[in-house]
């Protein structure tokens, strides 16, 4: 999932003009005009700019050595978690059938939820269709405005928070909550922000941030809210299965799990290889959400399959904990690699490991020329990335090899722009 740059809450501008430019028209389109026309124009910018994007299926030959994924603990083909799948689906169907409130709900589900909780040390979890859909619900319900009480609750939001938590805090400030940025990675910024609250205020931030695989320092985000009173809610896609003890998350490695003033989300599509996404706390936020939450009242249940692949992930990495300590040693490997090389490159706190590019252009020809010599490896541009700077984004594997992780240094040094 990509990041929106620098903009927790601010539209950006169209690249288009809200009016006809032409005096002779009127607002309103003429009739016989096309409607769309404006895409041309759109999407010529975005070639100018070199931020054009295309879909690139794999094959079922591909032999490629993939660094571009979010499967981590390479769970996504684990044997256990394929046949779990597969009968999931054989059992339960394709798809769920429904909104878990009315038939979507199955005894799988809960079954997920329970061990979900039990893993993170929670009294509760509610399963997602997607971790999309997850951070939505999360921030949505909880920064809402209590008919009770404060009706403009304060959200405070690290600049670089990914474009999920963005969107979220877009939706509960047109809800009636106020919204205050902090400076990435600042506790003490946070606790400026929160001097303004005066009722109910949150702290909203990922863990593990996506771009550069920085970690951010959780405990002291858990003493600013605690000081101030607020409630810290915490999306650790990509701290689940890869930090903490065991791979339990960003919360247990601050010594956080259990807390009854913490929310966490997760995604089961990156550590546990599978699809969905979940929330994690206190039995009455959780009972919250599955009453108020509209990604959850109004969506399909997440399909049979995935629930069962992410189930069997879960009791996996429960029975391996040395996979998220492998994850995090490949990640170290790579990224120490690249910098003897000469790479300007990020030091990895989880998976995520990044490698600066001069542009967009060449970040994109570089990443290709590595595609053409067999490993796969991502590629963000603006407005993905927070700081405007283009990267390669590499993700280490628990079950890369030494031999794999040089020669993946070999193939991006030797295709370096310029």
């Amino acid at each position: 999932m990509e990041r929106l740059a620098n903009a927790a809450v601010a539209v950006p501008p169209r690249p288009w003009p809200l009016r006809a430019t032409d005096p002779r028209r009127s607002g309103r389109a003429q009739r016989g005009s096309d409607p769309f026309a404006w895409l041309d124009g759109a999407a010529g910018r975005r070639a100018a700019a070199g931020l054009t994007r295309r879909t690139v299926p794999r094959t079922l030959r591909d032999d490629l050595l993939d660094l571009a994924g979010n499967d981590y603990l390479g769970l996504m083909l684990h044997p256990e978690v394929v046949g779990a799948a597969a009968e999931a689906a054989h059992l339960w169907g394709a798809g769920s059938g429904g909104s878990r409130l009315v038939t979507g709900d199955t005894e799988l589900h809960g079954e997920l939820e329970r061990e979900l909780a039990g893993f993170y040390g929670t009294e509760a979890a509610l399963v997602f269709s997607s971790g999309y859909a997850a951070n939505l619900a999360m921030v949505t319900t909880l920064a809402a405005p209590d008919p009770d009480g404060d009706t403009a609750p304060l959200v405070v939001c690290d600049r670089h928070n990914h474009a999920s938590l963005i969107d979220a805090t877009r939706l509960a400030r047109a809800s009636g909550a106020r919204v205050a940025l902090f400076e990435h990675g600042s506790p003490g910024h946070a606790a400026t922000a929160l001097a303004d609250a005066h009722g109910r205020a949150l702290i909203l931030s990922d863990t593990v941030f996506s771009v550069d695989g920085d970690l951010t320092d959780v405990a002291a985000l858990a003493r600013t809210a605690r000081g101030h009173g607020a409630a810290l809610l915490l999306d650790d896609a990509h701290g689940l299965g890869v930090v903490g003890p065991g791979g339990r998350g960003a919360a247990a490695l601050a010594g956080l799990d259990g807390a009854e003033d913490v929310v966490v989300s997760v995604t089961l599509s990156k550590s546990l290889g599978a699809q969905g996404g979940a929330v994690l706390g206190s039995r009455r936020v959780i009972r919250h959400l599955v009453e108020t939450a509209r990604t959850f009242v109004f969506d399909t249940g997440l399909a049979p399959a995935s629930v069962g692949a992410a189930l069997a992930a879960l009791r996996v990495l429960r029975d391996e904990p040395d996979r998220a300590e492998a994850v995090r040693s490949r990640a170290l490997g790579l990224a120490a690699g690249l910098r003897e090389r000469g790479l300007e490159t990020s030091t990895p706190d989880a998976a995520v490991v990044s490698v600066l590019a001069p542009s967009p252009e060449e970040a994109v020809a570089w990443r290709d020329a590595c595609l053409e010599a067999g490993v796969r490896v991502g590629c963000f541009r603006p407005p993905s990335v927070p700081d405007g700077r283009s990267r390669l984004r590499l993700t280490a594997r628990a079950t890369l090899t030494d031999a794999q992780v040089r020669h993946v240094v070999d193939v991006i040094a030797a295709n370096r722009p310029g």
